[in-house]
């Protein structure tokens, strides 16, 4: 312990002319100036100083009433968010069951449709299929019936002679003669 007050005396005593060292005399180093300027100093800077920790008080005061401000507008904008986003998401689960039930009503009319026009195409088919049967079967009538007429003017060609011509149409014309008198009766 001696060693360390020895050093602060020897730290007193060293020559001041180029270095740096403590000053161990109380008397030297006024202690008396130093305590009034002390005193000076805070009884002048406690107002400064006051004024300056109320500015700063203040202040932050400021900041945390208008980050209350601001948090009690976003919450209420989160509020009216969170509102609208409900009722969009309702409105769309509206659409979305309306538009179902708009595209299940529009595939059953197709599909009704749809099977309307097949019914259709079936009685078209159908009837174009007897209007060619009915053509075909005409067409085959009449093939026939000329070569029935024909084999048959072949047969009398063949077999009538100018005479049994002239009594074939002789015969005919007293027909219509009989059947004239009998009209006109």
């Amino acid at each position: 312990m001696k060693n360390i007050t020895d050093s602060f005396l020897c730290l007193g005593y060293w020559p001041s002319a180029g270095s740096f060292g403590f000053n161990t005399d109380i008397l030297a180093t006024n202690p008396i100036n130093l305590s009034v300027v002390l005193g000076v100093l805070v009884f002048f800077g406690k107002g400064v100083l006051s004024d300056l920790l109320d500015n700063r008080k203040q202040k932050i005061l400021r900041t945390i009433r208008n980050s209350e401000e601001l948090r009690e507008g976003a919450i209420e904008q989160l509020e009216k968010a969170q509102a609208r986003l409900r009722k969009v998401e309702t409105e769309a689960d509206r659409f979305r069951v309306n538009g179902y039930s708009e595209i299940e009503r529009e595939k059953l009319n197709l599909i009704n449709s749809i099977y309307t026009t097949l019914e259709q195409l079936e009685n078209y088919k159908n009837e174009a299929i007897h209007f060619e049967q009915q053509r075909v079967i005409n067409q085959v009538r009449q093939r026939v019936l000329q070569q029935a007429l024909q084999g048959a003017l072949g047969t009398l060609k063949s077999c009538l002679n100018n005479e049994l011509h002239l009594r074939t149409v002789s015969a005919n014309i007293g027909m219509f003669g009989t059947m004239k008198e009998k009209i006109t009766d």
